[in-house]
């Protein structure tokens, strides 16, 4: 439901902003109003959730979203359009954090890394199920506001369901996000590599694929094929979560992801099927990075400490979001072959800090040593 919500009403309102007249920079200032909105709850979240439990901030963050779906061709004052989507953005990120957290006090450790696979599939599917109502529903009036708000309404009807096992709320003493973030630097890090390397990809793989000699059409398939192996991969990855070191894996992966980065070029003159096996195989290996990284903060935390680390990184991938694209887009305009030049370099450094850094071996011995 987050990924679905998230990516009808992004392109749902920007389409509706620009059909009512606003230009680009308005319609990217209201779409940072969403990330605000993140930012602002990331800090309240560990509390809000310690005070009303898991169940019902989940619920409340769906109706939420719900009630601000309608509220926008309610309101004719497009200024008050920043407001809400400021609101959204802050149910959003309540609804992304504590469905993480739901899932992993439920897992059990041998299946963990299955369950967040399963997690991450569902989350990509999520996305592209947005557009695809958009495009049966049309964007015009009321209607695709209210089918989004009909969505949440039913999430939430199931939530509240008494079939539905809720699990109890570890109530720890430490409320502080900064706090929580300091207790898992390496998750910090997984989750900036994500966020720079997705964004600089949709950004400019299409472009880098067409300056060494692609057509348009074939270089916009590119990405496509890197979110397929992303979804289509990360079931297995998670099997192989639940039955090697996970620590292990998540360096394996990163350093396959780096190497695999620097074949690219290669790749690329080779012929359309090596690129395309390349990206599927290599676009499943670097999501799997954030999939086990999630098992592995699930398996060692608990409580608002577990929520305050996943606001954290919540807070760190619109960092990563923020300087992935600028870095990616110099290095292009330094060399020829700069995107996956810096997609492996940020490969890389992520490897050296995962090797460097130790993670703890169980949850029960430490809730503040650094993972």
């Amino acid at each position: 439901m987050f990924g679905l919500t998230y990516s009808l009403s992004a392109t749902l309102i920007a389409l509706d902003l620009a059909e009512k007249g606003l230009d680009e920079a308005m319609i990217g200032a209201n779409a940072a109003m969403h990330a605000l909105g993140v930012l602002a709850m990331a800090f309240l979240l560990p509390r809000l959730a310690t005070f009303l439990g898991l169940r019902r901030a989940v619920v409340g963050s769906l109706l939420s979203a719900a009630l601000l779906m309608l509220a926008f061709p309610a309101l004719p004052f497009l200024w008050l359009w920043f407001v809400l989507r400021l609101l959204l953005g802050a149910a959003s990120e309540v609804l992304f954090v504590l469905s993480e957290t739901w899932l992993n006090a439920l897992s059990a450790e041998e299946s963990r890394a299955r369950t967040m696979a399963a997690y991450t599939t569902a989350l990509s599917l999520g996305f592209a199920l947005g557009p695809l109502i958009l495009a049966a529903v049309g964007t015009d009036g009321f209607l695709p506001y209210a089918v989004g708000a009909a969505l949440a309404v039913a999430a939430a009807g199931f939530i509240v369901s008494p079939r539905i096992e809720a699990p109890a709320f570890e109530r720890s003493a430490s409320g502080n996000l900064l706090a929580a973030m300091r207790l898992a630097p390496i998750a910090m890090a997984a989750t900036a590599l994500n966020a720079a390397i997705e964004t600089a990809g949709l950004s400019f793989l299409a472009l880098y694929a067409m300056a060494t000699g692609w057509a348009e059409a074939q270089a916009t398939q590119l990405m496509s094929c890197m979110m397929v192996g992303a979804i289509v991969l990360q079931l297995p990855i998670g099997w192989l979560g639940d039955r090697i070191d996970r620590r292990r894996l998540i360096i394996a992966l990163a350093a396959l992801s780096a190497a695999g980065a620097l074949v690219w070029p290669w790749a690329l003159e080779a012929g359309p099927w090596i690129i395309f096996a390349l990206l599927f195989i290599w676009g499943g290996a670097f999501v799997g990075i954030y999939t086990i990284m999630l098992a592995i903060v699930g398996s060692r935390f608990s409580g608002s400490t577990l929520v305050g680390i996943y606001a954290g990184m919540g807070l760190i991938w619109g960092a990563g979001a923020l300087i992935g694209p600028p870095l990616a887009g110099l290095a292009m305009q330094t060399t020829r072959h700069g995107l996956p030049l810096f997609v492996a370099l940020a490969c890389a450094l992520f490897t050296a800090a995962a090797l460097c850094l130790r993670m703890p071996r169980r949850a029960k011995r430490s809730r503040t040593t650094p993972c």
